[in-house]
C-alpha cells in the first residue's frame, strides 16, 4: 500500500511502525520511562512467564493483592478496578456516565483522548481555554463554576497537566470537588503524573463519594507497552462502571506482577526517578534559554515532561519535531494535544536516559536551523 492511498488509521499506524522499526531511537515524545527496570520489576515479569501465568485470564478487576496495593499507594478510600492501561481506565468511565444531551468538560490543552471518547457516547465537549499566563496557565474554579450545569455529567482534570506540567493545589480540587457536586456531575482526577508532582492531592482522598481517580504504570514505573493501569473509585461505583469495562477477561497478568513488584519498591525506585528527572528537565531548560526564539511555558514542571514555546521563533512546531526525528529523536508537536494553541509549542519527555537528553540538547541549535528549511512535513500523530 502506497502513503498516497493510505487510511487515516493506516497512516497513523504506519508512522508509529516506522518508529518503533528504527534502531536506537531516543524516545522523547510520549512522556514515557526509558529508566532501566528495578530488577525486582523485571524478575517478576520473568517469573510469571516461566510459571506460565500468561496461559490463563486474569480475574476481570485484577489481582486483589494488586486492587489493595493500588488504593494503598494513593491513599484513597475507595476500590481499583485494574484495566489494560490508564485509558481503558478512563473509557469506562466515559462509557459509564456520557450519553446524548449530557457535557463533558475539560481544559485545553488537555489529554485528548477522553474528550474524543465522550464525543464518540454523544456528549458535548466543552474545552475551557487554560493557555494563559495571568493564570498560570491552570483552570479556576470560577472558570470551571462558569462551564458546567445540570447536564455535565463529567468533569476531567488531568494532573499535573498534559502537556503543560502545572499541579493543583489542594484547596483548587477541593473546589472542583463542590463544583461538581454541585451540578451532580463525577469529576474524573487523572493521576496519571502524580508521582513526579512536588505535592498532589487525589479528588477521592477530599470527595469519597462524587469523585474517581485514573492511574498508570506508564510513566512511572515504564511499563507502557505492557498495558496496566486502574481507576480508582467509590465502592458504590463498581457495579455501575464494571459492565462498562473493556477489560473483561483481565489485564496482562505479566503486567499485574511487574506493577505489584513496582509498588513494593516504590520509595527507592522513584527516589532515583526523580532525580533523573530534575536533572534532566535542568538541561533542558538552561538550553532553552540559550536559544533565541524558545522558552519555557511552566517551570518547574511537576511532571515527566517539559513544555517549550516555539511562537517567538519563526519555526512550526511541526517542522521542528521533523528536524529532530531525522536525526533519531522523536519529540511532539502541541497539534497532538490542542487544535487551538498547538501551534505555539512542543513537548518534550524527560524520564529518559541522561545521555539521551545530551544529545537532544548538544543538538538542537542544528535541528532549529534545519527546521526552518522544512515546509513539507509528512503528518505526525
Amino acid at each position: 500500500m502506497s502513503q498516497q492511498t493510505l487510511s487515516g488509521p493506516n497512516l497513523r499506524n504506519r508512522y508509529f511502525d516506522s518508529l518503533c522499526a528504527e534502531k536506537g531511537l531516543i524516545w522523547m515524545g510520549q512522556n514515557t520511562n526509558h529508566i532501566p527496570a528495578h530488577p525486582a520489576v523485571e524478575e517478576a515479569m520473568v517469573a510469571s512467564i516461566r510459571a506460565g501465568e500468561f496461559n490463563a485470564y486474569a480475574p476481570p478487576l485484577g489481582f486483589e493483592s494488586l486492587r489493595a496495593a493500588i488504593v494503598a499507594d494513593l491513599a484513597v478510600p475507595g476500590e481499583a478496578m485494574v484495566t489494560e492501561g490508564g485509558v481503558n481506565a478512563l473509557a469506562m468511565a466515559v462509557r459509564a456516565r456520557c450519553k446524548p444531551g449530557t457535557t463533558f468538560v475539560t481544559t485545553d490543552p488537555t489529554w485528548k483522548w477522553p474528550g474524543l471518547m465522550a464525543a464518540q457516547m454523544g456528549a458535548e465537549v466543552i474545552e475551557v481555554p487554560i493557555w494563559d499566563p495571568a493564570t498560570h496557565y491552570r483552570l479556576t474554579p470560577d472558570q470551571l463554576a462558569a462551564s458546567v450545569d445540570d447536564r455535565t455529567a463529567l468533569i476531567y482534570i488531568v494532573d499535573p497537566n498534559n502537556p503543560l506540567g502545572i499541579s493543583y493545589t489542594r484547596d483548587e480540587i477541593a473546589a472542583f470537588c463542590e463544583i461538581a457536586r454541585g451540578v451532580g456531575a463525577l469529576l474524573i482526577h487523572d493521576c496519571t503524573y502524580r508521582d513526579f508532582a512536588e505535592d498532589h492531592t487525589p479528588a477521592l482522598r477530599i470527595d469519597p463519594e462524587n469523585a474517581v481517580c485514573s492511574t498508570s504504570f506508564s510513566k512511572w514505573l515504564g511499563l507502557a507497552g505492557m498495558r496496566i493501569g486502574a481507576l480508582v473509585v467509590p465502592p458504590k461505583l463498581v457495579e455501575e462502571f464494571a459492565p462498562f469495562s473493556a477489560s473483561i477477561l483481565g489485564a496482562s497478568v505479566v503486567a499485574q506482577r511487574g506493577a505489584e513488584a513496582g509498588l513494593r519498591v516504590k520509595p527507592e525506585w522513584m527516589a532515583e526517578v526523580r532525580r533523573i528527572n530534575r536533572a534532566n528537565q535542568e538541561m533542558i531548560r538552561q538550553a532553552v534559554e540559550a536559544t533565541p526564539g524558545l522558552s519555557m511555558v511552566v517551570w518547574p514542571s511537576q511532571a515527566n515532561f517539559l513544555c517549550i514555546d516555539t511562537s517567538a521563533s519563526d519555526i512550526r512546531p511541526e517542522a521542528l519535531v521533523e528536524a529532530y526525528r531525522l536525526r533519531g529523536v522523536m519529540i511532539r508537536q502541541g497539534t497532538y494535544h490542542t487544535k487551538r494553541f498547538g501551534d505555539r509549542f512542543i513537548k518534550v519527555s524527560t524520564t529518559v536516559p541522561e545521555d539521551w537528553v545530551r544529545r537532544f540538547v548538544a543538538q538542537l541549535p542544528e535541528a532549529m536551523e534545519a527546521a526552518r528549511g522544512l515546509n513539507d512535513v509528512a503528518a505526525q500523530f
